[in-house]
């Protein structure tokens, strides 16, 4: 049965860790806050630059006359890009990342396909080269402050890959931002680009008027719709890391309270009996001197 010294000891070594937990959620709290700002300011720019790409590549004939909007007849080889966060210490959310890009993996690998990985955050990379998975690249830090120059770096390698044929599609798995408490594993397709279906009664009918023309646009702007995608992506990991670690240090410092709760009751039942012993010692001494 453990001392009084000893659970005492634990009592003050669960304070010491709520008290750390606690500032880990008010760092993340802060981190989210920066974080969710620029999201949110990145968002319309984001989509508005998505539609007009998706419209314009809605109005090209020829499709194989852009090599980004091209799909191969045949696929052999794909690219996934896995971001997950650089820390833990943030309940399930690199856990469900990292599930659902090796279901994909190991999907694809039974068809036949050869599957490379480029790992944005140290925890997926760190889990895919421990189980001997083709980890082409690892990038780090992306994370701390999403931008576009990152993005674009990246963006660049893989259309590189893409038109020259090392690849054939290339995917993105990343947490969608849906609230403080959920971020969902998604998985995305982002080259070849796919262009928007118009519906007849309604956007079908709009004309454009181009000035460079059409193929000049597309060819200039087609590449900076895979940076910014990447970018949109890096900002909603990024928001969600934070939204997450902050959940998780929440939950821990509430466990720990509660542990302290149950120390301290473990505690005062132990000196209680003690104190009764003692007690029981001094009347069984003072009967037995009568």
């Amino acid at each position: 049965m453990a001392t009084l010294r000893d659970i005492k000891r634990k009592i003050d070594a669960v304070k010491k860790t709520s008290q750390i937990t606690k500032a880990m959620n008010m760092v993340a709290a802060a981190k989210l806050r920066g974080a969710q700002q620029n999201m949110e300011r990145f968002n319309p720019y984001a989509v508005k630059f998505t539609e007009v790409i998706r419209r314009l590549a809605a109005g090209v004939e020829e499709v194989g006359s852009y090599a980004l909007l091209a799909r191969r007849e045949e696929v052999k080889k794909i690219e996934v890009v896995l971001i997950t966060a650089d820390r833990g210490l943030c309940g399930s959310f690199n856990n469900n990342l990292i599930t659902m890009a090796e279901k994909f993996i190991q999907a694809k690998q039974a068809e036949g396909l050869e599957v490379s990985i480029t790992a944005i955050g140290r925890k997926g990379g760190d889990y895919f080269r421990r189980r001997r998975y083709d980890v082409r690249k690892r990038l780090t830090g992306l994370l701390n402050k999403p931008n576009y120059d990152d993005a674009s770096s990246l963006g660049l390698e893989l259309v590189e890959m893409f038109e020259n044929g090392a690849v054939d599609e290339v995917y993105v798995v990343y947490p969608s931002f849906v609230s403080m408490v959920k971020q969902l594993p998604t998985l995305v397709n982002i080259l070849p680009i796919v262009p928007e279906v118009e519906e007849e009664g309604e956007a079908g009918r709009r004309e454009y008027l181009f000035e460079p023309s059409h193929e000049e646009l597309l060819t200039d702007l087609l590449p900076n719709y895979v940076h910014i995608q990447l970018l949109g992506y890096f900002y909603q990991s990024a928001v969600g890391e934070h939204a997450a670690r902050m959940a998780a240090m929440e939950n821990a410092t509430s466990n720990c309270k509660e542990l302290v709760k149950s120390l301290t009751l473990t505690y005062n039942k132990a000196r209680q009996a003690g104190i009764t012993k003692e007690l029981m010692d001094i009347v069984g001494g003072a009967e037995a001197l009568k």
